[in-house]
């Protein structure tokens, strides 16, 4: 463009900026860049600084941290000055942007935008270019946003290998997993260490491998209670849980197919090990265990979803006949048993009789007494451990809190102080959900003896504890007694030798390893009882999700 021709351009537009206001549009692509940089401050500072040497009067500014191409209106900032243009429809506009780059970065909605602006008679100004509506300066202008364009999927592009090659070498390059860290290393460079909630995830996976919790939900609500979670009900938490557990870093390795990396040696530390991780991948596989309790079950079918037809393995549904009979049946397809129907009261009825029988005999009462009693002495343990990292994690959450109030005073941009100001409120709210009473100033042993009582009686009578509870909770307490569903058969009733339960593994304990356990002098029982611990852990989860009396 000639010197004679930009002189004219400007001359143009000064003529035509008589009786409007100026507007300033400033982008950058981060949160960081407003948090820790000056580039909205010296973009919006430089546009108006153009809009006083043209002689508009600067109205107002409107600050955007959107990244990347796509539409105009996605950009929030935009959408609100467009929005205020609207409302102000007697006004006559300038908005000045510092770069083209700015303006946008996908051609079509350069475009798009350019008919916006001139739709609503608005006067578009950049400081590194000038727009021209001559043939040629639309043509100028096209190429250069659709270089804009290329330049920006060239970066993705460049991003998404540097990235990929991160990956193949074993290091993971997005964002944060529950339970790590991502610190910088000299030698590593940015690298994923575990962290005091890792602890806390390990439990619940071994938990979850060791059958001490049946399903995820169980595992969710640990999780929640132990304050790996704290937002949401543990309900909300079963996606994220299964993303977890189905996650090869656990055990150290990478994987993203994706882009067709395959899994392979990670450069991070696992927390748990490759065979408890594949082991963890079984138990997954398996219906029975990870499934959530049906919210559609019926108090008049207690049973349904809880018992499995002998001959074909189908879960048998149940329903009415002439809304006058009750039963239970198969519908599983090719099944030899298909349509053959059970009555309701034969199949609950031997049912109870299957509870009555599971049940703790005398002389085991005192083994079930000490296994208790070493269990509740790791939790308390647990529950110290925790306090301390709670208050640990207080100190640094107070002494964070300090110094963002001290930024929020000291910053100038209103989007800077919002960006703060959301930090202080995190902190706040995670301050008050470790606020919760020290360990010494809480008295154990009421809710002691009650879990020990409910323990005691749980394990001797599972059916009156059974007839006594709403059908939810009877569902509950099948997946703590039955480790699996039953399996029935229409002609010789339910198949249990397949079926262990919490009552057994007491026994059998009792009668392989009676030596390790006096039963006049309590003594610590050995490593071979983990059986019998699991089950009292077992009861714990169980009793902390029975109603409260």
């Amino acid at each position: 463009m000639t010197k004679a021709r930009r002189l004219s351009a400007v001359k143009v537009s000064a003529d035509s900026l008589e009786g409007r206001v100026g507007l300033v549009y400033a982008r950058v692509s981060t949160i960081r860049q407003v948090v820790e940089g000056n580039g909205l401050e010296s973009q919006e500072g430089r546009c108006v600084q153009d809009l006083l040497s043209i002689g508009v009067r600067h109205e107002r500014s409107f600050r955007d941290s959107y990244s990347g191409g796509g539409d105009f209106m996605d950009r929030p900032a935009m959408n609100e000055m467009l929005a205020y243009v609207d409302a102000n429809a007697h006004k006559k506009f300038v908005i000045v942007f510092d770069d083209l780059k700015r303006f946008a970065r996908d051609t079509i909605f350069h475009l798009k935008l350019r008919s916006a602006l001139k739709a609503r008679d608005i006067i578009p100004r950049c400081l590194n270019y000038n727009f021209d509506d001559s043939p040629e300066g639309m043509f100028v202008e096209t190429v250069l946003a659709a270089g804009n364009e290329l330049e920006r999927h060239q970066n993705r592009r460049q991003v998404i290998q540097k990235m990929k090659a991160r990956l193949e070498a074993g290091y993971w390059p997005f964002g944060g997993k529950k339970g790590y860290t991502c610190r910088k290393d000299p030698l590593h460079g940015k690298i994923f260490c575990p962290n005091d909630e890792s602890i806390i995830l390990v439990e619940a996976i071994r938990a979850f491998i060791n059958r001490d919790l049946l399903r995820k939900i169980d595992v969710c609500r640990f999780l929640v209670n132990r304050g790996f979670w704290n937002n949401q009900s543990p309900e909300k938490y079963i996606d994220k849980l299964d993303a977890i557990f189905r996650d090869p870093f656990l055990c150290g390795d990478i994987e993203y197919e994706r882009w067709g990396v395959t899994r392979r040696r990670g450069c991070h530390e696992g927390v748990i090990s490759t065979e408890e991780f594949e082991c963890l991948q079984r138990l997954l596989k398996r219906g029975d265990t990870v499934r959530r309790i049906r919210r559609n079950i019926s108090s008049d079918f207690p049973l349904r979803g809880l018992i499995t037809c002998d001959h074909c393995g189908a879960a048998l549904t149940a329903g009415w006949s002439k809304k006058v009979f009750p039963y239970y049946v198969c519908h599983g397809k090719g099944c030899a048993r298909y349509g053959k129907s059970v009555r309701r009261n034969h199949i609950e009825s031997q049912f109870e009789e299957l509870l009555r029988q599971v049940s703790l005999r005398t002389e085991i009462d005192a083994l079930v007494s000490v296994v208790f009693e070493r269990v509740w002495d790791q939790e308390i343990d647990n529950r110290k451990i925790v306090e301390k990292s709670y208050a640990i994690e207080r100190f640094a959450l107070e002494e964070k809190a300090s110094k963002i109030t001290s930024a929020i005073f000291s910053a100038k941009l209103h989007e800077v102080k919002s960006v703060y100001e959301k930090e202080l409120e995190k902190v706040a709210i995670r301050l008050a959900e470790i606020n919760v009473p020290a360990i010494a100033t809480t008295d154990i042993s009421i809710p002691y003896r009650t879990a020990m009582t409910k323990a005691s009686l749980l394990l001797k009578s599972p059916y009156s504890v059974w007839r006594n509870l709403d059908v939810y909770e009877q569902h509950r307490l099948f997946y703590f007694i039955f480790e699996s569903k039953l399996v029935y058969n229409q002609e010789t009733g339910y198949r249990t030798e397949k079926s262990p339960n919490a009552v057994r593994l007491f026994e059998d304990f009792a009668g392989v390893n009676t030596r390790d356990v006096e039963m006049t002098g309590i003594e610590p029982v050995s490593e071979s009882g983990c059986d019998c611990e699991s089950t009292v852990r077992r009861t714990f989860f169980y009793l902390s999700a029975l109603p409260k009396e």
